[in-house]
């Protein structure tokens, strides 16, 4: 059996101390590469409809746009963010899909003006929109009454989760849209991350069971997102051909009984983007407290919030600054700069600390954090008025700067100090 590989020496072809004299730490880097071999892998469905918000930087819109998939937004700076990066708002099929269980005022206005499609999540959002823009297309999410997910706050299925209109409420949906001429025109169906076979089949006939309640004005159906990606040495990756046969085979049913097409839409997030991902953050500190050795890096949670959100688990490599070899593994937990306990990348679920054997490091070394495209960035925050980090796309074999570091002065920009409060 080979070891696994603790270090690094490259992302995307460039060397790691030329992208961090470039660009600097902590900072996100993303090989274009990756998220096209992702997308290529899922074209037997109809439609590859990007969802977002797992990274929603222009950049990487405009890529996922150049290999012919669309793109869901979930608020009304996605739907900016889609446009910006050269999405039509109208189309057959829909360029961009609003999907939500609620609407704010101005992203309502929005979708009403530009004519965005909807996918409702609520009885309220029909309720609403349909007052608005009478007899246009929408599409239900449907909550089938059970979820699944690699934690709990991320099931987004079952009657503990807000999301989707519940299954039962078919018939309520479906009178409430006639009132206002509302055709629905498409199901979707999203019951969490990280889906095994055994629940995805339970989804498949959750949604041909609702497509037979709606009817023949079915014209597609979502099978979602959740697709895993293996993050932990040893995983292996879904089977997307299986995957597929069990959607496909639904849709192939729906056509047989609806006497028409169907188109198979699939949206998918982290599959096209996570491992195209990495957090390059410098080692500051190598500290021991007791029995545990400490390497404190320059990124914390508000660069990367899954593991203590989730304790989620992201690879981890060392890139020795003068390029040392054969260094000894020993067991270490990382953690970042912030006034935190919890601002620790080495912990499972319930924050509990966990270590892990990396090869011994000294202050000025980086430390590569993997698999971190997906809910990396677009989970970041300004938390201990921390700047955000730059973010850098490679694309054949060339780096581009997407974001640039936000400034100390930027982090305030909006402020400001009333007049009584001014002066001495």
């Amino acid at each position: 059996m080979v070891d696994e590989v603790l270090t690094c020496e490259t992302i995307g072809g460039i060397p790691v101390p030329e992208l961090v004299e470039r660009f600097g730490t902590p900072l996100y880097v993303y090989d274009g590469e990756i998220i096209r071999r992702r997308l290529g892998e899922l074209r037997r469905f109809d439609v590859v409809r990007y969802a977002q918000k797992a990274c929603s930087n222009l950049a990487i819109l405009a890529l996922v746009r150049q290999e012919g998939a669309l793109v869901d937004a979930v608020s009304a700076g996605e739907i900016y963010r889609a446009l910006a990066a050269g999405y039509c708002p109208t189309g057959d099929p829909p360029p961009i899909v609003f999907c939500a269980d609620v609407f704010d005022r101005p992203t309502l206005a929005l979708v009403v003006e530009r004519g965005v499609h909807v996918n409702c999540g609520s009885l309220d959002m029909i309720e609403q929109y349909g007052r608005l823009a009478p007899g246009r297309e929408i599409t239900l999410r449907i909550n089938p009454g059970f979820g699944h997910g690699h934690s709990r706050k991320t099931n987004t299925g079952g009657d503990h989760s807000k999301h989707g209109i519940w299954h039962e409420a078919i018939p309520e949906a479906l009178q409430l849209a006639g009132r206002y001429g509302l055709k629905v025109a498409g199901l979707h169906m999203h019951i969490g991350s990280g889906s095994d076979f055994e629940h995805l089949s339970q989804v498949c006939g959750a949604m041909e069971a609702a497509a037979r309640k709606v009817g023949p004005g079915v014209h597609s159906i979502s099978a979602g997102g959740g697709l895993p990606i293996p993050y932990r040495p040893g995983e292996g990756r879904i089977d997307l051909a299986r995957y597929f046969r069990l959607w496909d085979d639904t849709r192939r049913r729906l056509e047989e009984a609806f006497g028409h097409p169907v188109r198979l839409e699939i949206e998918p997030g982290r599959y096209v983007v996570a491992e195209s991902g990495y957090l390059v953050t410098e080692i500051r500190a190598v500290k021991r407290q007791g029995d545990n050795l400490f390497y404190l890096v320059d990124a914390g949670f508000n660069c990367l919030a899954r593991p203590i959100l989730y304790g989620a688990y992201h690879p981890m490599k060392l890139a020795p600054r003068n390029g040392r070899q054969d260094l000894p593994l020993q067991e270490v937990i990382v953690g970042g700069p912030l006034c935190e306990s919890g601002d620790i990348f080495t912990q499972s679920e319930g924050g509990w600390v966990e270590k892990r054997r990396l090869p011994a490091a000294q202050v000025g070394d980086w430390l590569v954090i993997g698999c971190t495209g997906a809910y990396g960035f677009t989970m970041a925050s300004n938390y201990n008025s921390h700047p955000l980090p730059a973010e850098v796309l490679i694309l054949n074999g060339m780096p581009h700067l997407v974001r640039k570091r936000q400034s100390y002065e930027e982090l305030f920009a909006g402020e400001s100090i009333p007049p009584e409060l001014q002066g001495g």
